[in-house]
Order: structure tokens, then sequence, then C-alpha cells
């Protein structure tokens, strides 16, 4: 134990006192580098779907943001819930408090994938129904639900452990899981979707899942960690409380995001299958821009949880400012690049030219809005670390609200087309972005202010 108390001691007075762009680059790369890995699973995935035919692209366009929102809940929200703990405990240098956090983390994992899973595997088929999905393509997304939702015990238990570990400034050996949980997924993908079809699409990523945690959990029992994890009660209910509290007010913002995108992919499935499939392409590069900026993202939460949890709150504000341009402009890049040159993306997924075409009319008009996306996400990321969640939340009922006026302005004039509709998604990404930036800068981040403004999940 003593090793890695020696390496989290280390990790503690670089994230006090280290230069933060230095710091914070030394933290990102490898949670970033982690994302873009992680992506491949989708990428992969969607690839060996794409095969089975447009009836199975388009089902996945109905069970895609709920996976996603599964990853946002489990790693981004509540799982950052306990990520930003860990990173107050951390920096308080309480080994007490650390040992607790990481022992209500297993009982959150344990408690979010049966809430969410049981949810999910009973209104599922319902739910995509509302969506408008019917026929071969309502069975291809049912099909991967059954096999995906009860089994999603497997995500939770990574993105939580993985969490802890960041929580600390450790970000070497989730990438490493990440890429384990990859390299695992992408050698079973092909084999499983051609013996299973859908079903057999969610049995890969289970797996791979599955076995990443293991390794994750292994590591943390071993103590080289720098943390303990242990079984015994009483279980730290208190904080258990206190995490859910805040990651729940932090799920608000993933609801909010993935109901965005289930409100555009229903708008596009009542359009066309055509305009339907096109927009799970897209839409597929969208939400995967979350998984990137959480690269940065935890870096943040690390860096401004552990200042905050030491009582340096102006430090704290710096970092979180600098990491949201850093994000602005990696996200931005990537967006603007892939709107230039859609084919760097859509021929990934397919050959279908009435496909294709609105695949790239949707890249071209919301890629230069993911700079604003990226913006507004990093903003939310370390507020988990603040405690100022209520300000990027809020900006997420804005960016829906935005997305619905354009769509209910176009419908009532008749005038509802797939480029209104991208244009309501690039608009909401753009609002979405510049009243998180405002309403931080002249609230509860300027220079004075002390209060927290909302549940922190902060460490007993």
């Amino acid at each position: 134990m003593a090793g890695g108390e020696q390496k989290s001691a280390a990790r503690r007075m670089r994230i006090l006192d280290g230069a933060i762009g230095p710091t914070l680059a030394r933290l990102a790369v490898p949670t970033v580098a982690g994302a873009l890995i992680q992506i491949t699973i989708s990428v992969v995935e969607g690839a060996a779907i794409g095969q089975l035919g447009i009836d199975a692209l388009a089902g996945s366009a109905l069970v895609f943001p709920l996976y996603m929102l599964t990853a946002m809940l489990s790693a981004g929200a509540i799982g950052g819930a306990v990520s930003g703990a860990m990173a107050r405990a951390s920096g308080s240098g309480d080994a007490r408090a650390c040992a607790d956090v990481a022992r209500a983390a297993m009982v959150i994992a344990l408690i979010g994938a049966g809430v969410m899973g049981g949810l999910l595997t009973v209104a599922g088929p319902s739910f995509f129904r509302l969506l408008g999905g019917s026929g071969a393509a309502l069975d291809a997304a049912v099909a991967y639900g059954a096999v995906f939702f009860p089994g999603m015990l497997a995500v939770w238990l990574f993105n939580m452990t993985a969490g802890l570990l960041r929580g600390t400034g450790e970000m070497v050996v989730p990438m490493a899981g990440i890429a384990a949980v990859t390299a695992i997924h992408a050698g079973l993908a092909w084999p499983l979707i051609g013996w299973g079809g859908m079903g057999g699409a969610a049995l890969a990523v289970l797996t791979a899942y599955g076995l990443g945690a293991a390794g994750l959990l292994a590591y943390v029992l071993t103590g080289r960690a720098g943390f303990r994890l242990t079984f015994r009660v009483p279980v730290p209910w208190g904080l258990v409380r206190r995490c859910l509290a805040s990651g729940m007010l932090a799920g608000t913002q993933s609801l909010l995001t993935v109901s965005a995108s289930l409100l555009v992919a229903a708008v596009a499935g009542r359009i066309g299958l055509e305009a339907l499939a096109g927009y799970a392409i897209a839409a597929r590069l969208e939400l995967l821009m979350t998984p990137l900026i959480f690269g940065v993202g935890a870096a943040l939460i690390a860096m401004v949880g552990g200042n905050a949890g030491a009582g340096r709150r102006a430090r704290a504000v710096r970092i979180g400012w600098t990491g949201a341009l850093i994000a602005a402009a990696l996200v931005g890049t990537i967006g603007i690049t892939v709107a230039t040159v859609p084919d760097l993306w859509v021929p990934l997924f397919t050959r279908e030219a009435a496909v294709t075409a609105v695949a790239e009319q949707a890249l071209g008009i919301v890629g230069p809005a993911y700079g604003f996306f990226g913006l507004g996400l990093a903003l939310y990321f370390a507020s988990q670390g603040l405690g100022t969640l209520f300000w990027p939340v809020s900006g997420s009922v804005v960016r829906l609200a935005v997305i619905v006026a354009v769509l209910a302005v176009a419908h009532a004039m008749d005038a509802l087309t797939t480029g209104v509709l991208f244009a309501a998604v690039a608009a909401g990404m753009v609002s979405y972005g510049l009243f998180n930036g405002a309403a931080l800068r002249t609230g509860p981040w300027r220079a004075g202010t002390r209060g927290t403004g909302t549940a922190t999940g902060d460490f007993p």
C-alpha cells in the first residue's frame, strides 16, 4: 500500500501546486486518448450493424441514445459526482474519506444499474414505439435492449471504478482499462453480431466492459490505487445520498441532452427512413463528442475538485476556464473538419446515396457548432468540482427549448425539412455554450464569489 500512497501524494502535490496548463494537459492527455480509443467501440459496432441493412441501422438510431445515457450517467453525471467527491477527499489528504467514497461508489453502481436497467427493460419497447419505431427497425432496437439493459451493471462498475481513480489524478490506468475494453470489443463484435444480430452487438459491449471492470477492481483491491476499497459494513449511506443528489442534478443535464437527441430522431423518423438513418450516422459523431470532452472534463474534475477541497477556490475557477477553452478548441476543430470533409465519417457506415446525402447535410450544418457544445459541456464538468451545477443544467434547458422553438415554428409554417431540423440542432448547441459561459462568468464564478451554489456530494 505504501507505494500507492506515495504516488497518490505526488499526484496531489501536482494538482495543488503545479502550473495549471501543463498539469491540466498531463492529466487530460491520457483521458482524451482513452476517449478517442473508446470511440472505436461505437465505430466498430456501427459498421458491423450497417452490414445488417438499413433497418438495423435505423434501429440503432432508436437505441443508441439510451446506450449513451447509460454512459453519461455512470461516467459523467453520477460517476462524475463520485469522482468529484474523491477529488475533494484526496485534496484534503483524508485517507478515511477516500475509503468511504470508494465504498459508496460500489453501492451507487449497484443502485444505478438496478434501477436504470430495470426501468429500461420494462419500458424500452414502448419508448422505441413512441419515437416512431416500427417494423424491422423496432425489432432491431428491442433485440439490442433486451440484452443490454439487464446487463448494464458491467458498464456502471467499469465507469465508477475509473471515476474513483481519475478523482485522485490517476489517468493512465483508466486509459489502459478503456484500451483493453476496446480491444476486447473489436475482437468480439463481428463474430457476435454475425451470430446474434443486434442482441450479439449488445453482448459484445457488455462482455468487454465486464472484463474491463474486473481488471480495474483488481488494481484497486491490490492497494496500488492509493486508497482502500473494502466491503465492510456499515455502508456510508449519508455519502451515498449526497453523491446521488449531486449526480441526479448532473444527470438532469444528461437526460436533457439525450432528450434533445431523441426529439430530433423522432422528427427525422417522421420525415422518412432515409432521414432517420442519415441522422443516426451524424448523431453518432455528435453524441461521441461527449466522451471526448469528458477526456478534458475528467482532468477538470480532478484539478478543480482537488483545489476546492484544499480551499483554493480562485485557482479552481482559473482551471475551469482554461480547460473549457481547450475543450472548445478541440471539439470545434473536429466539427469543422468533418463538416468540410464528411467523407472522413459517413462512408464508415453506409454507401446508400439517399442516406449519405442526409448525413452529409447534417454534418455540414451542425459540425461548425460543436465548439460551443464543447465549451458548455466542459464548464459542466468543472462545475462538478465547484458545486455550481445549477447553471450548466439550466443551459441544457435553454438548449432543448431553442430546438423545440425552432421546430415548432417550422411546423407551424409547414416548412419542416431536414435542413431546418439540423439548423435547430446547431442553434441549440450555440445557445448552450454561450449561456453556460455567460451565466458562470457573471454569477458564481466571478471574482470574490465564495458560495458553492448546489449540493456537491462532499465527503463527510
